[in-house]
């Protein structure tokens, strides 16, 4: 175990730069300092919320002194209380002259909803209402969080990250943990939720070198609903951007989502509600794709879930534009002294509740997180106990180990060649003994039982040989290919560096950033439109509604493709689709008439065959 003097020099040399979007309201702190701000709260079943312990008074040892709670329980940290209107009105003022002065103006990208489909525009327009149904609209709890963090800044706090330093299946893991005091992504930045306090947790993977010395291989940044292998890029990878041996984060505003790339992220959640028509919906775009030739050369069956784009989900944007503040080494602001965290620190270990407000959002999205170490449901993170696995890391060995792991498995495929081989010999000797048994007794009808049992032991040992044959010949083929990778490494040959990515963080493309003004006006009133439509044919017309429906979602189906420039390719889309009907129309009306069509037709086809087979013999 390492020294914390080295740990401090581990994570102090390779810290991460952090580059904010402009506008955005909190940044990392120390999680100490909020919890002496906040007061401890419990909420047991069928019962009123309770103060354990009233604001000011909370410490850090308070927090990390052992309890016990009642199934159903909820422990939680409190920070503020709503606004008065007077205080939201100060909020507003203040917001609006830092605004007018640049200081932390924002301005959103064009056309959240002109870049998903109709369908999620459904989908977004219920979430919406499911809101304020849940009563989460107000951005009170956010203002009152903004002025907070600001006192609490003005009592000298710096910008800080709490690291720790794990050693796991030969790798050195350098985890940096961020603790933001809100995250206010939806009331400041339209996003998908707000909550008090967030963690956000950064990776960095070191490895001995050829002579020891550890080096930086891999990254993993936490972001929403993304995990293993698409969590991480390889150091070396030209997406991981650097200033020195420091990675460059760009943070979600508001959200605080790491990304490896400025820009504008589209994030599509998918309710889990939604899953069973989630997943017919995709399995029918997958089939439409395939027949109309749109699939740009994927592999579908490798990864269906991935493939693509959800079909039910709420559309959001993640700004990480990196043109706001930026902390770390050479920046705006550099970073404090780290807070080192593991499980000797009492509130890592001991404290499983709520990091902010517990609001009993029955889709949690407005609940605060739990801390470091725990999921909401007091379990341990999986990034906490195994870092390496979180990652997909796992699976993959430092490089200097690569050679001796390849060398191992080489071996076990031999050993298991061998055992193989040995099976075969032993199965082919009892193979001929049953061989000769059958042979022995083929002509003797009182043994015809014997016989038949005997023939059937063949048939079955037979196959099992085939099958142990079969797993041979696949062991020399990968045996040769292990042989080459192994050439490869020893030649000094550079590993694949994005193969283990599957679905990748990459930021809206321009032409979808800026969608045009008649896009961006379809995509706001089109669920109005349609949702009024409706109301009015069924009032003025209820007995033709499906039909008018029909067509309404046709023409719908027209205007969308005719603003989202796709036309072309609905059109003949729609085409396809009629051919397809009217095909199987034909079919219904017509069905004897075409099935004896198709037997009269394959009667010809064999006749012709056959007279040609003739034909030929008589030639020779």
């Amino acid at each position: 175990m390492m020294e914390e003097s080295q740990q401090r020099t581990l994570l102090r040399r390779y810290e991460p730069i952090i580059r904010f979007t402009r506008g955005e309201e909190f940044f990392p702190m120390d999680a100490e300092a909020y919890i002496r701000a906040c007061s401890l709260w419990i909420k047991r079943t069928g019962e009123q919320p309770q103060e354990l312990v009233p604001a000011n008074l909370l410490t850090p040892e308070t927090l990390a002194q052992p309890y016990a709670d009642d199934f159903g329980a909820v422990r939680y940290l409190k920070f503020t209380d709503p606004l008065s209107a007077a205080e939201m009105a100060v909020q507003a003022l203040r917001q609006r002259r830092e605004s007018d002065q640049g200081a932390t103006e924002f301005r959103a990208g064009k056309g959240r909803l002109a870049r998903v489909g109709y369908t999620s525009r459904v989908v977004d327009a219920l979430f919406r209402v499911a809101l304020l149904a849940r009563g989460r609209v107000p951005g009170d709890a956010a203002a009152a969080a903004s002025m907070g963090y600001r006192t609490l800044m003005q009592h000298g706090h710096h910008h800080v990250y709490h690291g720790r330093v794990v050693e796991e299946n030969g790798w050195v893991v350098l985890q940096y943990w961020y603790f933001y005091l809100y995250n206010n992504w939806r009331s400041r930045f339209s996003g998908a939720n707000d909550h008090e306090a967030d963690w956000e947790m950064v990776c960095i993977y070191l490895a001995p070198d050829n002579v020891g010395l550890l080096r930086p291989e891999w990254v993993a940044y936490a972001s929403h609903d993304y995990a293993g292998d698409d969590l991480r890029r390889h150091w070396s990878d030209p997406e991981v951007q650097k200033v020195g041996d420091h990675p460059v984060i760009y943070a979600g505003a508001g959200s605080h989502a790491a990304y490896f790339s400025p820009g504008e992220y589209l994030t599509e959640i998918e309710l889990n509600a939604l899953a069973p028509v989630t997943r017919t919906a995709r399995r029918i775009q997958q089939i439409w794709k395939r027949i109309m030739r749109e699939t740009n050369g994927q592999d579908e069956s490798a990864d269906p879930d991935h493939t693509h784009e959800p079909a039910l989900a709420i559309p959001f944007v993640d700004y990480a534009r990196g043109d706001g503040l930026s902390i770390g080494p050479e920046q705006d602001e550099p970073w404090g002294e780290p807070r080192l965290i593991h499980e000797g620190v009492g509130w890592v270990r001991t404290y499983r509740g709520l990091w902010g407000l517990y609001t009993q959002d029955p889709f949690a999205g407005e609940d605060a997180p739990a801390g470091p170490m725990f999921n909401r449901d007091g379990t341990v993170r999986r990034s906490w106990y195994d870092p390496v696995g979180w990652a997909g890391l796992d699976k993959v060995p430092p490089s200097t180990v690569m050679v001796d792991v390849a060398r191992r498995r080489r071996q076990q495929i031999v050993d298991q060649r061998t055992l193989l081989r040995d099976q075969v010999d032993e199965k082919l000797a009892i193979l001929r003994g049953l061989h000769l048994q059958a042979t022995s007794i083929r002509s003797q009808p009182h043994l015809r039982a014997l016989f038949v049992q005997t023939s059937a032991e063949i048939e079955a040992l037979s196959s099992e040989i085939n099958a142990l044959q079969a797993e041979i010949t696949a062991a020399d083929a990968l045996l040769e290919n292990i042989d080459r990778h192994e050439d490869h490494l020893l030649r000094g040959g550079a590993r694949p560096l994005r193969d283990h990515i599957r679905r990748a963080h990459t930021p809206t493309t321009p032409d979808q950033t800026h969608a045009g003004q008649v896009a961006e006006l379809w995509a706001a009133i089109s669920v109005t439109v349609l949702l009024v439509a409706f109301v009015l044919l069924f009032y003025f017309n209820p007995r033709f509604l499906p039909i008018w429906l029909v067509s309404i979602l046709a023409l719908f189906a027209f205007i969308e493709a005719g603003v989202r420039g796709a036309f072309t390719r609905v059109v003949s889309s729609f085409a396809t689709a009629l051919a397809i009907v009217a095909a199987l129309v034909l079919l219904y009306e017509f069905f004897w008439w075409v099935v004896g069509a198709v037997i009269l037709t394959l009667a010809i086809y064999i006749l012709w065959d056959n007279l040609r087979e003739l034909t030929r013999s008589w030639k020779r």
